[in-house]
């Protein structure tokens, strides 16, 4: 635990007000593009250091914290900490040194691999010195870490939770590949293992937080390859807009699996929990501005410098409410309304390559009415979406159905689709079309999505905005809010989208999205969640030796490490997966298995199960994770008939 004194000087670093007593060096952001050390045949030396440095993660110019950090000797420290990388085979010698002044430090990740890890790390009292040699037989994607509070990697929360290196093993008969690699740090209160507010919540990718962090720049074509390491005690869902990408390798910080081609998972959502890594590639095939961020609301959603709540001008923090309503928000949604754990990318056209430009074909005309319904508060309003297709005639839309989800919205693919959503909410709002591959104009991110000055915009209250795009795919995708998502999902802004094959009808009877949300209510959301709106969801009538699809998709704003499962009394039955995140699973994945799958926010996955037998059958939703008893948070009842 930090002494008195460094406590003190963290506070007054906090402010922004140092002074010449506690000044300390300035902590540079690392973009993990430059080796560290000196490499001489297979043979790696580092003089590896930790020592306390002044770190601004909202910007040169923003209020600064003192926290520790690793550096190498003789040059100012980084978060995260000096990249190692080289090639199989070789030898590291590290010169590890501790020159925090009143903090004993741990470091672990510095050994063999394959082989072992140090169960206890090293261990260095302020002053001390160690070497450090190990080998590196096994390419993957790793990572060394430190410890002042002697806490695990998934339990670091405060001021040592930025003592992270990444570390990368190339083959050893190839060149190092064209990748960038990005870590994942967060500063809180504690972890988010339960439903609790957190005053401090800092998410940073290489040691920047939002609209701070790295514009990265690809090319229509191009292969971009991505190490992305979770070196926080958080679950981070990170969804890549417009855009599917492989992972093609996970790891734990001491092993890392490539897969088989046929074993990849093809997505724009993967979970990773506290001290996970994943390689991913993706193709990008439009041009414009795209986001990769955690799906997390409270770890992208607008927060004060240092991850503090945002504040009034000299006064106290803003309520979510005020936020929301604020001029900065409606103004500057890209700058004031995110913060956190998101990166933007910058899709250039290629060379002769020509763009294309929006479908002009006729297209299915529907507008999407965002509307508040009876009930709720300014704190917890109960808000929903009313779906007209126009080309049923001028009708009323209808009326408020009760849960709080959206309408599921049922496409085609290959068939254009113009929709007009009318904003009639005494608040902005904006709609993303989550896992649609579509312009970027209209994926709905407020001041980003679009290219050069044409950015979409945020919709005012009495405004519209016209959203065009044409399916490519059949599958299971979102749409929801992408303005203060924490406020406005809940609230009842979220519902499925069904893209269907050309030709085919939807059958409500066989085919069943189930959509699980968080409820408005802090109490509620602590021990349930909602299932199609409701906390207590009517039963689903099916027929017995019939194939039924569900479709069931997570977007809860807490609640990452969600599993479902489907019962019969309190036996398993079978099912089949057939998709993740609208993509096909290959016919060989497609196997029967007992019926329980893991589904964290911004995930969807579609099963396949036929009814053996006439009588009850029940969907309940449980919690995942190691702390706790996997507590039912919901149950949807099937009854089976004949």
């Amino acid at each position: 635990m930090r002494a008195i004194a460094s406590t003190l000087a963290l506070a007054i670093a906090t402010l922004g007000t140092t002074s010449r007593a506690t000044r300390v060096e300035r902590t540079l952001p690392n973009d993990n593009r430059t080796a560290a050390g000196v490499r001489r045949g297979n043979v790696l030396t580092l003089h590896l250091e930790a020592r306390l440095g002044d770190w601004r993660p909202n910007g040169s110019g923003a209020p600064g914290a003192a926290l520790p950090a690793f550096a190498e000797a003789g040059r100012p420290p980084q978060i995260p900490g000096p990249l190692v990388r080289v090639p199989v085979g070789t030898v590291v010698n590290v010169t590890l040194r501790n020159r925090l002044s009143q903090d004993t430090l741990i470091v672990f990740g510095l050994h063999d691999r394959p082989g072992p890890p140090a169960p206890a790390g090293v261990r260095l009292a302020p002053g001390d010195m160690r070497v450090v040699r190990f080998r590196v037989g096994a390419a993957g994607t790793y990572y060394y870490w430190g410890t002042t509070t002697g806490r695990d990697i998934a339990f670091r929360t405060g001021e040592d939770a930025q003592l992270t290196g990444a570390m990368v093993v190339d083959p050893a008969d190839a060149p190092p590949p064209r990748d960038r690699i990005l870590v994942i740090g967060m500063w809180t209160d504690t972890v988010a293992r339960a439903y609790v507010p957190r005053r401090r919540v800092l998410g940073v990718i290489n040691g920047r937080t939002w609209p701070s962090t790295e514009r990265l720049v690809a090319t229509i074509g191009d292969t971009v390859r991505w190490r992305v390491i979770n070196a926080s005690g958080d679950n981070h869902p990170m969804h890549l807009h417009g855009f599917y990408f492989d992972v093609e390798s996970r790891g734990d910080g001491r092993t890392d699996t490539r897969y088989r081609a046929d074993s990849v998972d093809h997505v724009v959502t993967e979970s990773m929990s506290p001290g996970t890594t994943m390689g991913i590639t993706w193709i990008p095939e439009r041009a414009g501005n795209w986001l990769f961020h955690c799906h997390l609301p409270e770890h992208f959603g607008p927060r004060g410098p240092l991850g503090l709540p945002p504040l009034r001008t000299g006064e106290r923090p803003m309520t979510p409410a005020e936020s929301t309503h604020s001029t900065a928000h409606a103004t500057a949604h890209a700058s004031e309304a995110m913060s956190g754990l998101v990166v933007a990318i910058e899709v250039r056209p290629s060379s002769g390559r020509v763009v294309r430009g929006t479908d002009d074909h006729p297209a299915r005309r529907l507008r999407l009415l965002v509307r508040r319904n009876a009930g709720g508060s300014d704190e917890a309003p109960y808000y929903g979406f009313a779906l007209h297709d126009l080309q049923d005639g001028p009708t009323a839309p209808p009326p408020d159905s009760g849960p709080r989800l959206g309408p599921p919205l049922v496409l085609v693919r290959g068939e254009p689709v113009r929709i007009a959503v009318v904003n009639t909410l005494p608040e902005p709002t904006a709609v993303h079309w989550h896992g649609i591959e579509l312009e970027s104009y209209y994926d709905g991110v407020p001041g980003v999505s679009g290219s050069g000055r044409r950015l979409a915009p945020l919709i005012a209250a009495n405004d519209s905005f016209e959203v065009r795009f044409t399916p490519p795919r059949a599958g299971t995708f979102i749409y929801h809010t992408h303005v203060m998502e924490e406020r406005q999902v809940p609230a009842g802004l979220a519902g499925p989208i069904v893209v269907l094959e050309p030709g085919v009808r939807w059958d409500p009877s066989t085919d069943h999205p189930v959509l699980i949300t968080s409820p408005p209510s802090w109490e509620e959301a602590r021990t349930s969640v909602l299932l199609n709106g409701t906390l207590a969801p009517s039963p689903l009538v099916v027929r017995a030796g019939v194939p039924h699809r569900l479709r069931v998709i997570n977007m809860t704003t807490r609640r990452p490490a969600l599993r479902f499962e489907l019962r019969r009394d309190t036996t398993l039955v079978t099912w089949r997966e057939l998709a993740k995140d609208g993509a096909d699973l290959p016919e060989s994945r497609r196997t029967s298995h007992t019926a329980v799958r893991q589904i964290s926010v911004g995930e969807t996955v579609d099963v396949e199960f036929t009814p053996g037998a006439v009588g009850d059958l029940v969907l309940a939703v449980r919690l995942s994770g190691r702390l706790t008893a996997n507590p039912v948070m919901n149950t949807l009842p099937i009854r089976v008939v004949p």
